[in-house]
């Protein structure tokens, strides 16, 4: 999780590097699915043809849930909302996406509070906490200054441009930054449903990249009536749609899946800030991009927030997870560890009643 939060400053700065050489984010989304199709494939048919559970069409329906909520929905919202902002401040706004998730895990009962146990209210102060913190981002700038002094790899003028938002485009940014988390917690909260269904991550992965690619055109050619804008060169455009193919969809929507079976999709969503970190020095350096101080009072209290959610949600293993259903079968059809412990403490109980029970029988009469 922690390399995967490299590949996303990566991609935010190379994204934003090729919006500026004139990319659409229709067409991006539709490429790098391409590129992450033709990489996942081949290993989802060799690696899991004897695992691969029979599909149906609640299953179907579901892959394609997801194909609009992250390729389409995510990406082009995000991508949108940070042409009106900055690559720093809409890596900030990630941080809200445990919050939402958790918000979400609450109504569909993958997490559960109890408001006798501090740990359990903790995260609901941190959701608050952290959309304190997004409403700061918001609606306070304050003034700016550069993280990192020097030039960037685009022109002054350009990076003014990008950087120094209107107000009215600041708030309307936001507003897409945050529905495009809202989708991408969906994605999670839906991703951990159809494990528990379909257990082939790899497979999974290359089902939601062809949708993506399916949805994705139609999107485009809806939105995008020029025809040229599919016609890209040997330049940022092209390193954009491979780069983010690989890294951001192939291997993450492998890797996000398997954390998501094995710990939660509260926990894959708690590394964020490191991302907001690396970004924001690539951000100043690359783009000469200038950071608002309004912008870092609302990232501090939302990466406060987001550890607060995370605390509390640590303190749930191993005794809470059994009991409120966080844990996901594992993929070989055998029990879990919180399953396990149950059993346990199950025949625990059950040699227990019974020894009391042999203790108190009174010893049979002989046979006369």
């Amino acid at each position: 999780m922690v390399s995967l939060q490299f590949g996303y400053s990566g991609m935010y700065i190379i994204t934003m590097v090729s919006f500026k050489h004139g990319m659409s984010h229709w067409i991006l989304s539709v490429y790098r699915h391409v590129v992450a199709a033709l990489l996942i494939i081949p290993f989802a048919l060799v690696l899991e043809r004897k695992i691969r559970p029979k599909m149906t069409l609640p299953i179907f329906l579901r892959i394609v849930a997801l194909g609009f909520l992250e390729p389409v929905l995510d990406q082009n919202l995000y991508n949108m909302g940070m042409k009106m902002t900055s690559t720093t401040f809409a890596s900030a706004t990630i941080n809200v996406l445990p919050a939402i998730t958790f918000v979400m895990a609450l109504i569909f009962r993958l997490e559960k509070v109890n408001f006798r146990k501090f740990h359990s209210v903790a995260k609901l102060i941190g959701t608050a906490i952290t959309v304190s913190g997004a409403m700061v981002m918001t609606l306070y700038k304050g003034p700016a200054f550069r993280i990192i002094k020097g030039g960037g790899a685009i022109s002054h003028h350009a990076s003014a441009t990008a950087t120094e938002p209107s107000d009215q485009h600041q708030v309307l940014g936001t507003l897409e930054l945050i529905a495009s988390l809202c989708g991408w917690a969906g994605f999670f909260i839906l991703q951990s449903f159809t494990l528990k269904k379909y257990p082939a991550e790899l497979s999974l992965t290359a089902w939601i990249c062809v949708m993506g690619i399916i949805e994705g055109s139609i999107a485009s050619f809806i939105f995008e009536r020029d025809l040229s804008v599919w016609v890209i060169g040997w330049d940022s455009r092209l390193l954009a749609c491979v780069y983010s193919g690989v890294v951001c969809s192939g291997m993450a929507y492998y890797v996000q899946g398997v954390v998501t079976r094995e710990r939660g999709p509260v926990f894959v969503t708690s590394f964020s800030p490191l991302c907001m970190i690396i970004t924001a020095a690539l951000g100043s350096l690359v783009l000469a991009e200038k950071v608002h101080l309004g912008s870092i009072f609302g990232a501090i209290l939302i990466v406060l927030g987001l550890y607060t959610v995370v605390w509390g949600k640590s303190k749930d293993r191993p005794t809470d997870l059994g009991k409120e259903g966080h844990e996901l079968p594992t993929k070989d059809g055998t029990k879990s560890g919180s399953e396990i412990l149950e059993c346990i403490e199950i025949n625990d109980h059950t040699n227990h009643m019974l020894k009391k029970g042999a203790g108190n029988t009174a010893p049979l009469a002989p046979r006369s």
